[in-house]
């Protein structure tokens, strides 16, 4: 597997191209400023004292000019093969990892190496690796996973997302929705609502009518979390079942987190006999709570998650879970900006939409025929 980690770029004085007016040169920034190039480059590379006010000129005229200073621009103009850059959360998260590898798969058959780079889920950290991405010279750059639903975080995404496009580059959100339609963007998802509502539906034909939510419920947080949620939510609605609060159990999408915020509810009374986890890991952790609180899977409570991870398998009973192609994801975001590139994919194709199934397992029965003695009407 060819990949390296992404070291912070040292400025150096190479155009790169803006918008289509071509590229922005050192000596537009020069003629701007009121400045010579010299002192445009020493400004840059900071290892030159500069009087401030001249600094602050410099600077300001970069930014208004969108400059880049770029180690890598050769890359895009000489012989040298523009990688691909993968930006992501955590690399331990497991379906992130699976979208990485099969990203990296088709790179590797393009003749193509990949640079990593993770971000913790921190929106400005987010911006400030696509920014370096950028000046790496990147062929592409595929952010991988959910994404903030902050409107300020997709403003900045919709610019850098033409600042690419400008350098000859291409962004790519995999497993996200784009910040705005009319960004120059690729766009790769899979139908996350969809399994959702599929999964729920599958509780609700079995005869369940107080199915929990066990995940978190900010909408706000991860496009991930708004979809899934939004599919429990319509399932209940095409059933004519009344939305209930007090069936949603927040919190993280973790095993232990899950186990933790079940544990609690449960102590409070059983008011449900299904759960939909939003992820696999959460499904794990809400099986240990139910066996802790003396609840059987599936006899006394029905238990599906989202992801179809390697742990689906594992847990006794194994679980019903919404299968992903986290891989094929990976792929397809890598061969559609490649493909861009190369002329052999338009504009036009680059969004793909990908489809969930759900994989029937043996962690879901019937409700029990005495409901549980708590539950509320």
């Amino acid at each position: 597997m060819s990949t390296r980690s992404v070291s912070q770029a040292e400025p150096r004085d190479v155009p790169v191209s803006r918008g289509t007016s071509g590229p922005t040169t050192l000596r537009q920034v020069a003629r701007a400023a009121d400045v010579s190039m010299a002192t445009v480059s020493r400004v840059l590379a900071g290892n030159y004292p500069v009087a401030q006010r001249t600094r602050q000129r410099v600077l300001r005229a970069v930014q208004e000019l969108d400059y880049v200073a770029n180690t890598h621009a050769r890359a895009l103009r000489g012989h040298a093969t523009p990688t691909i850059a993968l930006v992501l959360d955590d690399l331990r998260q497991e379906p992130v990892a699976r979208i990485a590898h099969g990203a990296e798969e088709e790179a590797a058959r393009n003749g193509r190496s990949c640079l990593i780079a993770t971000t913790q889920g921190e929106r400005e950290r987010e911006r400030a690796v696509l920014r370096a991405m950028r000046q790496q010279g990147a062929g592409a750059v595929v952010l991988i996973g959910g994404g903030s639903q902050d409107p300020h975080h997709h403003a900045e995404l919709s610019h850098i997302a033409g600042s690419l496009a400008a350098a000859g580059s291409r962004l790519v959100f995999c497993g996200r929705p784009a910040p705005d339609d009319a960004a120059p963007a690729t766009v790769v998802e899979y139908d996350n609502e969809g399994g959702a509502y599929a999964v729920v539906s599958r509780l609700l034909v079995q005869g369940h009518r107080r199915v929990l939510f066990l995940g978190p419920t900010d909408t706000a947080s991860t496009s991930t979390t708004a979809g899934r949620l939004a599919g429990y939510r319509r399932a209940l609605a095409d059933f004519d079942l009344p939305f209930r609060p007090e069936l949603l159990v927040g919190g993280g999408s973790g095993r232990a987190e899950a186990r933790d915020r079940l544990s609690r509810r449960l102590a409070g009374g059983s008011d449900f006999t299904a759960v939909f986890a939003v992820s696999d890991p959460a499904a794990s952790g809400a099986l240990a709570a139910l066996r802790a609180a003396g609840r059987r899977v599936p006899d006394d409570v029905s238990l599906v998650g989202y992801g179809d991870a390697d742990c689906a398998t594992d847990m006794l009973p194994q679980l019903t879970t919404v299968h992903v192609p986290y891989a094929e994801l990976g792929r397809t975001a890598v061969r559609l900006a490649l493909g861009l590139g190369a002329g052999t994919v338009s504009a036009a194709d680059q969004r793909a939409l990908l489809g969930t199934h759900v994989v029937l397992r043996d962690s879901t029965a019937p409700p029990p025929r005495r409901p549980p003695a708590d539950a509320r009407r």
